[in-house]
């Protein structure tokens, strides 16, 4: 039994918690904001073993200078003078090989059928009900392009062993009925699985406090208190916390607060965006990815439906941008002619900034410098997703453990 300290309480800082907890660790978390928002709470809900596919991949930096000069885009790196968006962009660069998209496949595979199993597991655990559903996925697609490469990776998806099937348009619409659709058909990803994320996040903060975690939010880590390769603890705008084991699960924020222990972690904040509507006349039976658009579409709990999509590689202090939300509407339209969504006001977007370390791989173990550390960020696109394997892998990790799956790919090391 241990003291932890848990510096972020996202979905993957309060994962962590949740399997430490079942160890009989004493853990306290601290965040940076009132643990109300963020990535874990708007995205799309999506629990998704079919996304195998890194961030970086060659076709990104080609299409990448395309979209640059569209600020409606759905990826997007605003032009600024930084060294470490610079020195994130090189390597991202680097890792976008043919060679990288294959070397992922197989850890993005096993940490995502992990975190399913163990998100159904937690289905099970008295005071969750975040609506967990297995409908699979379906992925739209518009072009003789996207329908060549969604053949494709069906084929690569088949040989991962995930369930997934290339639909026509008839066969979506049987799917979907009642629909006006402009497509040429769809992957359906039957291994896919959807959950509402704002549900689980308020069930799982519940969950940890009256089961004794301390959770101290509103406070600002300021700097760490050290003895050679050992944290002590943790100095916050507050406060201090002294603890035998620390995680650094910060999101976005994650360079910033390993720098105060003069750790280099090759990670910028993708900005994210989406809207969330209740009794919206427009029903789906399945949460949708709009593949040429790369906006998401989810039923959610209660009559709700989210909207989600874009990256935006900008600072974490850059206010949102209306554009974006247009470009979302406005693919969403693409797709479906007759649908109207209204824009919103600037109050009512939702944004909130996903970690993307320089691969597309989340940083996930150890580091050489620190014995008690353990670093787990960088997940991009699939925090949610992989929160639940992520927790599970930190408790092992932190009680030396045999982990559940190899982690080397996840090494937080491998850029050094």
């Amino acid at each position: 039994m241990a003291e932890i300290i848990i510096i972020g309480g996202g979905i993957i800082g309060t994962c962590s918690a949740y399997y430490l907890l079942q160890q009989g660790h004493h853990i306290t978390i601290i965040d940076k904001t009132d643990m109300l928002d963020g990535c874990s709470y708007g995205n799309a809900g999506y629990i998704s073993p079919s996304h195998f596919v890194p961030l970086a991949t060659p076709g990104i930096i080609k299409q990448g200078f395309k979209w640059m000069v569209n600020s409606k885009s759905p990826f997007y790196i605003q032009p600024r003078l930084s060294k470490s968006l610079i020195n994130w962009g090189i390597k991202f660069i680097k890792s976008a090989t043919k060679n990288h998209v294959e070397n992922s496949a197989i850890p993005l595979r096993d940490i995502s059928v992990l975190s399913k199993k163990l998100y159904e597991e937690m289905c099970d655990v008295p005071g969750f009900d975040f609506y967990y559903e297995k409908k699979g996925l379906l992925d739209f697609f518009r072009t003789e392009e996207n329908a060549h490469h969604s053949e494709a990776i069906v084929e690569a998806s088949k040989k991962l062993g995930l369930d997934a099937s290339l639909l026509n348009k008839e066969e979506v619409e049987k799917l979907e009925p009642g629909i006006n659709m402009d497509i040429k058909g769809a992957v359906f990803y039957k291994c896919d699985a959807h959950l509402y994320p704002n549900k689980l996040m308020k069930d799982m903060i519940a969950f940890l406090k009256k089961n004794g975690v301390s959770i101290q939010t509103n406070e600002t880590v300021k700097s760490f208190i050290t003895e050679k390769n050992i944290i002590k603890g943790v100095k916050t705008s507050s406060s201090e916390y002294f603890g035998e084991k620390v995680v650094l699960a910060t999101g976005a924020w994650s360079r910033e607060v390993a720098s105060k222990l003069h750790l280099s972690i090759p990670l910028v904040g993708g900005r994210g965006y989406s809207l969330t509507f209740e009794n919206f006349p427009f029903r789906i039976n399945h949460p949708i990815i709009l593949s040429e658009g790369k906006v998401a579409l989810t039923p959610m709990a209660n009559n709700k439906i989210r909207f989600g999509g874009t990256m935006e590689i900008t600072s974490t202090k850059m206010p949102p941008k209306i554009n974006r939300i247009k470009g979302i509407i406005e693919s969403v339209k693409k797709y479906f002619p007759d649908l109207d969504i209204p824009v919103p006001s600037q109050d009512k977007i939702w944004y909130g900034y996903r970690p993307c370390s320089a691969d597309g791989l989340p940083y996930i173990g150890k580091v050489n410098q620190y014995k008690n550390l353990v670093i787990a960020t960088g997940h991009s696109m699939l925090g949610l997703s992989l929160g639940a394997a992520t927790g599970k892998l930190v408790s092992e990790i932190i009680n030396d453990e045999p982990v559940s799956m190899n982690i080397q790919p996840f090494d937080p090391g491998r850029f050094d």
